[in-house]
């Protein structure tokens, strides 16, 4: 594996974090330039980057809430994020499809687990498609069914990983 370096973002990542949504996420999923730019304005230091070489190839990003379900609202309202919250959201999962299936985007689960850990969360919740349950579930993350989640017209399974 070549040099990887694992940092949390800033506002000057905001093009190059859209640009990589885009590409990992159809349009009605995706979030905008402007729910990044608000997103990064609100907890930049949830946005786990994964650079190769300089290059952001893959992301993990979500906000901080007491809320134990993951709401459609959460994706489009950053203002939400408690900084003091009990539960780390995931929103999205994100490496570039040349750059999957090498531990990348596993490197910024463990990493994001690690810190709400030390920030004393009660845990992690994301949502995810069928297809991933079992691949979540490989990190502790356990399936509570369908989420109420309409997001960009999809279903989703609600996933829980508990401390």
């Amino acid at each position: 594996m070549s040099q990887v370096q694992i940092r949390t973002a800033t506002l000057e990542d905001l093009d190059r974090v859209s640009e990589v949504e885009a590409r990992c996420f159809p349009p009605a999923e995706a979030a905008t330039r402007a729910e990044f730019r608000e997103r990064l304005a609100c907890y930049p230091g949830h946005f786990w980057l994964l650079e190769e070489e300089g290059r952001l190839v893959s992301f993990v990003n979500g906000m901080v809430t007491d809320e134990p379900h993951l709401t459609d609202e959460m994706y489009a309202r950053a203002t939400l994020h408690r900084e003091s919250g009990a539960w780390q959201m995931i929103f999205g999962v994100n490496t570039l499809p040349e750059f999957r299936r090498r531990g990348l985007a596993g490197l910024l689960l463990r990493r994001a687990i690690s810190d709400a850990r030390a920030q004393g969360r009660k845990g992690l919740v994301l949502t995810c498609k069928e297809a991933l349950v079992s691949y979540y579930g490989g990190f502790g993350f356990v399936d509570e069914g369908l989420s109420p989640s309409e997001h960009g017209g999809a279903v989703w399974h609600e996933m829980r990983l508990t401390f």
